[in-house]
C-alpha cells in the first residue's frame, strides 16, 4: 500500500453566535463572531500547503440545527476551493447538525462524500496518482438524539486498505459531554479499524494509539470552558500502515483562565500591576491570537476587602478594554488581551485552617459550609433550601436554570467570605489586620 497524508477536524461549529461575551464595541465583536470562519479558512490553506490528499470531518459541521445561509455558503466555497486543488473531503453530521436540521438545499460538488443515516463506506484515493490507500466509513445523525451504540453497526474492514471511521461519539462515557452514541474504547479496538476519526468532545485527546482513537478538539474555542490551542491534526501514514499525528493550530482568538493572586501585594495598586504583568505575559505566548481571558483573583490578604466592594474592579477592567480595543483596531487583534470576566476568588486574611479547627460558632458554621460544598447540586441541601424562595419569580428562575455549578460554588464562596468578614472583623483589628 502506498503513504498518503490526510487531515482529522471535527466540531467546526460555523456561525456559532458567541452569545454572553459583553463589553464588545462593534470590531471587536466582527472579529470575534468571524473566528470560526478565519479557523476554516486556515483549515483550507493548511491543507493545500501540507498537500492532502483527503479531509475527514467528524461532525457538527454547523453550530445549529437551523442552519444559517451564511455558513453554508461559507463552507460550499471552502469545499469547492479544496476541490480544486483536487482534495476529497467526506463529512459526517452530528447533534448539531443532524441530516434532519433547517437548512437550504444546496448541490455538493462531487469530490465531497456526506455519510447518510446508516454506516456505509467510501473508498479514499491519493491525489497523485489516484491509488486507492483507505476505505473510510461513517454515519451522519439523522436526528439531533442518537442514544444508540452505533459504532456496533459499522462495517467491517477490509483487507489491504489503512480503515478510517468518522464517529461523533461520546467514547466511555465523558461525564463532561452529553452521551450521544455512547460506545467504549473496546468496542473501537474490537473493530479492527486503524484510525477512528472522532468528534463530539471539544477537548482534544488520543485515547489510544494501537489503534488510533483521536478526538482533534473543535477548531475555534467558544467559550471559557474551551482554553487553549484549537485545531485539527495532519496524519500521515506510510505504506506499512505505521501512523504519525501532528497537530496544527487554527484558531485565531484563544481562551485563557489566568491567577492573579493577592498574597504578595501590599496594596490595590501593586496588585494591578502584577496583573498587567501577567495579561503582558499571556499576550506574548499568544501572539498570533486574540486571547479572551477569566482572570481568577486568588490568595488572601488585606487587598481583598479594597476588591470586595465591585467599583474598582468595574473601572479598573473598563480601563483595561478601553485600551485593548484601542490596540486591536491597529493590529487586528493579534497579540491583544480582552478580558472577558473577572472572577472574585481571593480572601481576607483568616486563617481558615485554624478557624475549621476551633470549637466555635465561627468553626461550625465553616465546617457546614465545607459539607455543602461537597454537594452543591443536592436538592436536599441547604443551598436548594434556600434558593427554593426565588424560583417563584419567572425570571429569576429562568436565571437560575441557566446557572452553572462553577457559579453556584462561586456565590458559595463569597457569601463565606463576606460572612466570615462581618463576624471576624473585631479580631482582625486587634491582630492588626484592618488597614
Amino acid at each position: 500500500m502506498a503513504s498518503f497524508r490526510f487531515i482529522h477536524a471535527a466540531d467546526l461549529h460555523l456561525d456559532s453566535p458567541f452569545i454572553g461575551i459583553s463589553g464588545l464595541d462593534d470590531n471587536l465583536r466582527s472579529f470575534v463572531q468571524e473566528s470560526t470562519f478565519r479557523a476554516l479558512e486556515r483549515l483550507v490553506k493548511l491543507a493545500i500547503d501540507q498537500q492532502v490528499d483527503f479531509i475527514v470531518i467528524s461532525g457538527d459541521v454547523y453550530d445549529s440545527s437551523h442552519i444559517s445561509l451564511r455558513a453554508q455558503l461559507r463552507f460550499l466555497d471552502f469545499l469547492e476551493r479544496l476541490g480544486a486543488e483536487g482534495i476529497a473531503v467526506y463529512v459526517i453530521h452530528g447533534n448539531h447538525d443532524p441530516l434532519d436540521s433547517t437548512k437550504l438545499s444546496m448541490k455538493l460538488p462531487s469530490h465531497v462524500h456526506v455519510f447518510g443515516v446508516e454506516p456505509g463506506s467510501v473508498t479514499a484515493k491519493r491525489r497523485s496518482d489516484h491509488q486507492e490507500v483507505a476505505v473510510i466509513s461513517g454515519m451522519s445523525y439523522p436526528t439531533s438524539k442518537v442514544t444508540d451504540n452505533i459504532a456496533l453497526r459499522y462495517p467491517a474492514p477490509l483487507s489491504g486498505l489503512y480503515h478510517i471511521g468518522l464517529l461523533h461519539a461520546n467514547v466511555d462515557g465523558d461525564p463532561q459531554h452529553e452521551t450521544y452514541a455512547p460506545c467504549s474504547r473496546k468496542d473501537l479496538i474490537r473493530s479492527g479499524y486503524h484510525y477512528w476519526a472522532l468528534g463530539h468532545v471539544h477537548t482534544r485527546r488520543t485515547l489510544q494509539e494501537s489503534p488510533y482513537i483521536v478526538y482533534p478538539g473543535n477548531i475555534q474555542g467558544r467559550h471559557v470552558r474551551e482554553t487553549g490551542p484549537k485545531g485539527c491534526y495532519v496524519v500521515d501514514v506510510d505504506d506499512n500502515f505505521n501512523t504519525r499525528l501532528s497537530f496544527r493550530e487554527l484558531d485565531s482568538m484563544r481562551w485563557n483562565i489566568i491567577e492573579a493572586p493577592v498574597d504578595s501585594c501590599r496594596d490595590v495598586d501593586e496588585w494591578r500591576r502584577s496583573l498587567a504583568s501577567i495579561l503582558a505575559r499571556t499576550a506574548s505566548e499568544n501572539a498570533n491570537q486574540l486571547s479572551m481571558v477569566r482572570v481568577r483573583i486568588t490568595g488572601r490578604g488585606p487587598v481583598h476587602r479594597q476588591l470586595e466592594g465591585g467599583y474598582v474592579l468595574d473601572e479598573l477592567l473598563a480601563d483595561l478594554r478601553r485600551k485593548e480595543a484601542a490596540k486591536g483596531a491597529k493590529c487586528g487583534y493579534r497579540g491583544c488581551v480582552w478580558i472577558e470576566s473577572i472572577s472574585l476568588q481571593s480572601g481576607d486574611s483568616f486563617d481558615t485552617q485554624r478557624l475549621l479547627a476551633e470549637d466555635s460558632f465561627v468553626g461550625d458554621l465553616l465546617r457546614l459550609v465545607r459539607r455543602e460544598q461537597e454537594h452543591l447540586q443536592a436538592p436536599d441541601g441547604v443551598i436548594a433550601a434556600s434558593l427554593e424562595p426565588l424560583l417563584e419569580h419567572a425570571e429569576i428562575r429562568a436565571l437560575l436554570e441557566e446557572t452553572t455549578p462553577d457559579e453556584i460554588e462561586d456565590w458559595v464562596r463569597r457569601a463565606e467570605e463576606l460572612t466570615l468578614g462581618l463576624l471576624l472583623r473585631d479580631r482582625l483589628q486587634e491582630e492588626g489586620a484592618e488597614p
